[in-house]
């Protein structure tokens, strides 16, 4: 995904209807920024913060102050107004998906039950903080946590559900999957259950 896509993506304000009270915040870097300037060094701090409430929403903010308090408040604020909603399916994700920002790439696979968060650094708080309990992640390409939180995120923007993709090909789920409906799987059975008794 690109930087506009995704500048773009979260420009969208979602009003989303989540309670404050169930979100939870998350620091993953904080940077001291020196300023050089005429009288000597202006020196301020820079705080990235990952927000969601365990249940599908997340959203990331970056926050600059003189104190590091104020710096991570701001995040927060940010984050908040930067809340997207992610297709999960239970606990884990529906399908392999790989995000990409600046030189950072993170892929990220669905995991049985019990398997836990296999993540590192800053994908890992994103994981907790959107309450996915199983995936496997993968971080290539950079270590810097600002690409790597913005590839995540483009990642998880890129999920979807197969309802959703039945209806822009305009088909059914089942047509999609190339199962039969679960009706005529029992078709059959109730035919040999008559011959059966017949006999």
């Amino acid at each position: 995904m690109s930087k506009q896509i995704l500048r773009d993506s979260l420009a969208v304000r979602r009003l989303l209807e989540v309670n404050p009270s169930d979100l939870k915040d998350d620091v993953i870097a904080i940077n001291r920024v020196t300023k050089v300037v005429k009288g000597g060094k202006n020196l301020s701090f820079s705080a990235l913060v990952v927000v969601g409430d365990s249940h599908g929403h997340a959203g990331f903010g970056m926050g600059k102050a003189r104190e590091v308090p104020m710096a991570i408040k701001k995040g927060i604020e940010q984050a908040k107004k930067n809340l997207i909603k992610l297709n999960l399916k239970g606990s884990t994700i529906p399908h392999q998906v790989t995000g990409w920002y600046g030189s950072a790439q993170v892929l990220l696979k669905p995991a049985p039950e019990g398997t836990g968060v296999i993540a590192g650094g800053p994908v890992r708080k994103v994981m907790q903080v959107a309450g996915i309990q199983n995936v496997l992640t993968k971080s290539l390409g950079t270590s810097n946590p600002h690409n790597v939180v913005k590839a995540t995120f483009a990642a998880l923007l890129g999920l979807k559900d197969a309802a959703q993709v039945a209806e822009t090909r305009s088909k059914t789920v089942e047509e999609m999957t190339g199962r039969p409906a679960k009706a005529e799987k029992e078709k059959p059975v109730a035919a040999t259950s008559e011959k059966a008794v017949e006999a």
